[in-house]
């Protein structure tokens, strides 16, 4: 196990470390217990992919610790090193070479009856889906306590820049520079076409309630792992959290190079001559 043997690389340099088996998912009972570390960790690494940093990002990156992601899984936006540079870029964090980038959160605060019920930090989206062989929902928005709209749609994705390559691009919002400070809504097949993705300012608080009474149609999803029932007279607020990611990045680490590379973009490179 790659854990293992990068804990014992430590051992053998004298570095305190402990090696802990997460899983990318965890229900909501699991999610709340997570609480600050007593003794909070230089860094953390995680080796694994997007799913598990995700993970990681909310149960201890949130805290302050910067977190470098070594990516054993498929896509790896956020876990951008790969198995074959693991040692090289520990060695790098390790003497202070390695560089830090600071990714917004987003808090989202549910209220149910006049009380609030649950309050997550994520990294990636909050999304409102409807459930299972449920119909379209009808999902009314207000940013900043104005009225937006009332989406008629499988559901409604808001998201993060550094969330901007997940769930949202699939569902044909945009790609945002990871380190920006803004929120992208974009609604999941929306019945009226010109619903279209927007982009917000993220001193933007944005409110969600069902339209219609529909008990049980509908489901907050917080980083794709972590589900929550949404029914009908609840309200969800969405807001920046004062809280951030810092990952881990090689100095020679290009946005631009991981979209051309992940996404498969074609094309031929310029080089402009004198």
């Amino acid at each position: 196990m790659e854990a293992l043997r990068l804990g014992e690389w430590f051992e053998d340099r004298n570095v305190n470390a402990s090696v802990e088996q997460m899983e990318s998912k965890a229900s909501f009972e699991d999610e709340i217990r997570f609480a600050a570390p007593q003794e909070k960790p230089d860094w953390a690494v995680v080796l694994g992919g997007d799913g598990t940093l995700l993970g990681a990002a909310r149960r201890i990156g949130r805290f302050g610790v910067p977190i470098l992601g070594v990516n054993l899984g498929g896509l790896g936006f956020l876990t951008g090193i790969p198995l074959s540079r693991l040692y090289p870029a520990v060695e790098m964090m390790l003497s202070g070479q390695l560089e830090e980038e600071s990714r917004i959160m987003l808090q989202a605060r549910v209220h149910r009856e006049g009380k609030e019920v649950c309050c997550f930090h994520v990294l990636n989206d909050v999304v409102v889906n409807k459930r299972t062989l449920a119909r379209i929902i009808d999902l009314n928005v207000s940013i900043n306590g104005t009225f937006l709209t009332t989406f008629r749609a499988d559901g409604l994705i808001i998201c993060t820049p550094t969330g901007s390559t997940a769930y949202n691009l699939s569902a044909g919002g945009p790609i945002l520079y990871p380190t920006m400070e803004s929120f992208i809504l974009t609604p999941i097949c929306p019945f009226t076409l010109t619903n279209r993705p927007l982009l917000v300012p993220e001193s933007s608080t944005i409110s969600i309630k069902l339209g219609k009474k529909a008990e049980g149609t509908a489901i907050l999803t917080f980083d794709g792992q972590v589900g929550f029932n949404f029914y009908y007279g609840d309200e969800v607020n969405i807001s920046k959290s004062d809280e951030r990611i810092v990952l881990l990045k090689p100095p020679d680490y290009n946005f631009f190079d991981i979209l051309r590379t992940k996404l498969m973009w074609g094309g031929t490179t310029y080089n402009k001559t004198s």
